[in-house]
Order: structure tokens, then C-alpha cells, then sequence
């Protein structure tokens, strides 16, 4: 498990029709503030303010197709050459880190291959690199992408 402490909350939330959204800085739009957004934003926010990941790396929520099934990831960080470097799969709290989260997130690798794989429920953040043909967990999420 890695030690993830999110800096402080610096959010901009707005309530519309008893519904409360937040302001996604790097999509430049209002989306609809569930438990996973808040833990997407959080990890957001560590990535570029704590461990210095250019916020211009970082994709959100981009369709990708898996065969003929559509789905979406949580986030993409690009290396320098623009190429897939790290995916995210972001969970709310109450979910578990288990095989099947990780699963799902070696599925989405098969269309955007990269070499870090996360996961995170907020309070739980694991990561692994991907070697040769297996996975290694790590201690600590690597450095922005050189």
C-alpha cells in the first residue's frame, strides 16, 4: 500500500437543483460531485501539486473501446512523448481494492498500454509496474513522467 496525503482541499463546489458539482480543473468544466469524483479530484490535486506530474500529461475520462464494449478510464498520465505511461482507477471509499478492481484496470492496459498500473479508493492507493511480462507492486508511485 503507498501513502497518499492529499494536500489540502482547494475545491471549487457549486450546488445546482440539490445536486452539488465541482470544478474540474483540467477538463475546465462542472461535473456532478459523487464519492469517486471526490476521490478522482484528490488524486488529481497529489499528483500535480504533491508529486509534480505536469497537469498537461493528464487525461480524464476518455473513451476507449475494449473489443466492441465502450468504456472509460479514470485517468491517463502521458509521458513526455506523449505516450500512455500510467493508468488510474479511481474507487469511492467504500470499495475495495481486490482482484476484480485490478482486473478491471489490466483490461483497459490491453487498449492503452502502460507501465504503471494504479488504484485508489482515497484511503487505499496501490500501484504496480509492469516488467517484462509481469507485475511488480511498488512501495511509492513514481516520479513524473521524464
Amino acid at each position: 500500500m503507498i501513502d497518499v496525503q492529499f494536500p489540502a482541499p482547494r475545491f471549487r463546489i457549486r450546488s445546482n437543483e440539490d445536486k452539488d458539482y465541482i470544478f474540474d480543473e483540467i477538463r475546465r468544466t462542472w461535473i456532478l460531485l459523487t464519492e469517486e469524483e471526490w476521490v478522482r479530484q484528490n488524486f488529481i490535486r497529489y499528483l500535480v501539486e504533491t508529486m509534480q506530474y505536469p497537469a498537461t500529461l493528464i487525461a480524464l475520462e476518455k473513451e476507449i473501446r475494449l473489443h466492441d464494449i465502450r468504456k472509460r478510464f479514470d485517468i491517463l498520465v502521458y509521458d513526455r512523448q506523449h505516450a500512455p505511461w500510467m493508468l488510474v482507477e479511481c474507487k469511492e471509499p467504500a470499495v475495495r481494492l481486490n482482484e476484480d478492481v485490478l482486473q478491471q484496470v489490466l483490461r483497459y492496459n490491453i487498449s492503452v498500454p502502460v507501465t504503471y498500473i494504479v488504484i485508489t479508493n482515497g484511503s487505499v492507493t496501490k500501484a504496480w509496474k509492469k516488467q517484462q511480462n509481469e507485475l511488480v507492486q511498488l512501495a511509492t508511485l513514481p516520479s513524473a513522467p521524464a
